[in-house]
């Protein structure tokens, strides 16, 4: 039973690397261009049989699989996936029928993983025990991927600030908004950072600035952010300083960094409260009134020997 455990989990490992492996590049393209530095003449097939297996094998069957997610799953469930997605940053460049394929395979593993554990117990135990395990691989993917979606989002309203800065201290020097946020983009590489120069990369595109920035916006769902972009626009509606609009909105987002960092402090006596009840308190307790305890047991013992 041990050795089918640890086959199952080494098989759960590589292959969730195998589907969550999505290079941002395409590797046939990559390929391509490898052999065209090269003096000799090679065929497509040559350049596909160099390719590493999992892009060869692996990859179309979970693209297969993707397309019958797709005809199977209900268009809003799709959106759904997508649109958190691209809350947590499009991890690995995944589309939504891509996760559902990988949620499914992990569902399955998992299961099965629980069929060997219980295996030579009842039937009812062993069905529970799938059904724990079903349920925990279906649940897992979309866990760790709101788990991903809330560390970008703080790192987002963490970067906020310092980003605002450094974007007053260039406006200040002469340079304009959109140089601004390129310098943001060149200094930093964090996730806002990134945003910033995806902005500059539409509008190069021909994507208008007010359109890139509620995007940005969108793809963030973040209150602080979003607030900071409806104050430059309404800005440039107006006809206001975009200096002065940046100074006023980095003063703001410090300030709210600093109530949140209040709030926390606040909450964390409460959040201790838990720990030292059940985990601290019990080894004090053991470790203090365990000598004690064992010498009144030793002494019962003497009594009931002499007795």
């Amino acid at each position: 039973m041990l050795i089918g455990l640890g086959i199952v989990v080494i098989a759960l490992i590589v292959f969730s690397i195998i589907l969550l492996r999505r290079a941002e590049e395409d590797p046939l393209a990559t390929r391509i261009d490898e052999f065209a530095v090269r003096e000799e003449i090679v065929s497509i097939e040559e350049i596909e049989m160099s390719m590493p297996i999992t892009d060869r094998i692996f990859v179309p069957i979970v693209r297969r699989i993707s397309e019958l997610v797709v005809r199977l799953t209900p268009q809003t469930t799709l959106e759904r996936t997508t649109r958190l997605l691209e809350l947590a940053g499009n991890p690995r460049n995944m589309t939504a029928a891509e996760f559902w394929a990988v949620r499914g395979f992990v569902t399955v593993l998992i299961g099965g993983l629980a069929f060997i554990i219980a295996r030579g117990k009842p039937t009812g135990t062993i069905m529970l025990y799938v059904l724990l395990g079903a349920a925990l691989g279906f649940y897992l993917p979309v866990m760790l991927l709101r788990s991903m979606k809330d560390r970008r989002q703080d790192a987002v309203v963490k970067k906020l600030p310092d980003a605002l800065d450094l974007m007053t201290i260039c406006v200040d020097a002469g340079l304009t908004f959109n140089a601004a946020m390129q310098k943001v983009d060149e200094k930093w590489d964090d996730e806002l950072a990134r945003e910033f120069g995806r902005v500059m990369y539409e509008m190069q595109l021909g994507k208008t600035r007010r359109a890139a920035l509620k995007d940005m916006s969108d793809r963030l769902d973040v209150p602080d952010v979003t607030s900071f972009i409806a104050a430059v626009l309404q800005a440039e509606q107006l006809g206001v300083g975009i200096g002065k609009v940046l100074r006023i909105q980095s003063e703001q987002m410090r300030v709210r960094r600093r109530q949140r960092a209040e709030e926390k402090a606040q909450q964390a006596p409460v959040k201790m409260l838990f720990p030292m009840v059940f985990l601290i308190f019990p080894t004090i307790f053991l470790v203090l009134l365990g000598p004690a305890a064992f010498q009144v047991i030793r002494s019962d013992s003497l009594k009931g020997i002499t007795g």
